[in-house]
C-alpha cells in the first residue's frame, strides 16, 4: 500500500471511486504490463495497459487492454467509427499526455482524451491500471473506472499467440 497521491488518484477520489495503491520496483529495461503483473502478483488479464493511439478522423485517444493481449487495431477503428487507427509514436506520448512510458494513465493527462476500454476487463472484480507514474498501480473496480474515464467499451484486444 502506498500513500502517494497522483492526479489520477485524486480524480478517482473526487468521483468517490475507491482505489488501492500498489508500489513495485521499476526496471527501466522492462516496462511491460506483463512484468508489472508479475511484480504485483496479479494475473495478466487483470493488469490493464494504457496505450495512446490516433485515428485518422478522431485524433488521439487512449486504448485500454489487458497485459498479455495485443490491441486489435481493426476492431478498435470500428469501435471509434474511424477507417484506421495507429499507435502514437513514443516520442509524441509525453507531449500529448504529460506521462512517460510505463506511467501512462487515462486520468489526469495534459488534456482530456477519449478512452476506449476492452469490454472483457469488466469481468473482473478489480483491475490494475497505472496511477500516472512508473512504479505505482491503482487497484480499482473496472465499472466505476470506466465511468470516471467515460470509456467506450468494445472488444478491442486479441490474445497474444504463444511464442
Amino acid at each position: 500500500m502506498s500513500s502517494r497521491k497522483t492526479n489520477a488518484v485524486r480524480i478517482l477520489e473526487r468521483a468517490g471511486v475507491a482505489c488501492e495503491l500498489v508500489e513495485y520496483a521499476v526496471d527501466e529495461a522492462d516496462l511491460s504490463a506483463e512484468t508489472v503483473a508479475k511484480k504485483i502478483g496479479l494475473p495478466p488479464e487483470r493488469v490493464v495497459k494504457t496505450l495512446l493511439v490516433r485515428g485518422k478522423k478522431v485524433g488521439p485517444f487512449f486504448a485500454l487492454v489487458p497485459a498479455g493481449a495485443d490491441l486489435d487495431l481493426k476492431a478498435l477503428a470500428k469501435v471509434v467509427g474511424d477507417r484506421a487507427v495507429d499507435p502514437v509514436p513514443l516520442k509524441e506520448v509525453e507531449p500529448l499526455t504529460g506521462y512517460i512510458r510505463g506511467g501512462v494513465t487515462a486520468l489526469g493527462a495534459k488534456r482530456e482524451l477519449p478512452v476506449v476500454m476492452e469490454e472483457a476487463t469488466l469481468l473482473h472484480e478489480t483491475i490494475s491500471v497505472s496511477a500516472g507514474m512508473r512504479g505505482l498501480q491503482m487497484l480499482v473496480a473496472p465499472e466505476p473506472y470506466a465511468k470516471v474515464t467515460r470509456a467506450k467499451l468494445g472488444a478491442i484486444s486479441k490474445v497474444r499467440a504463444e511464442e
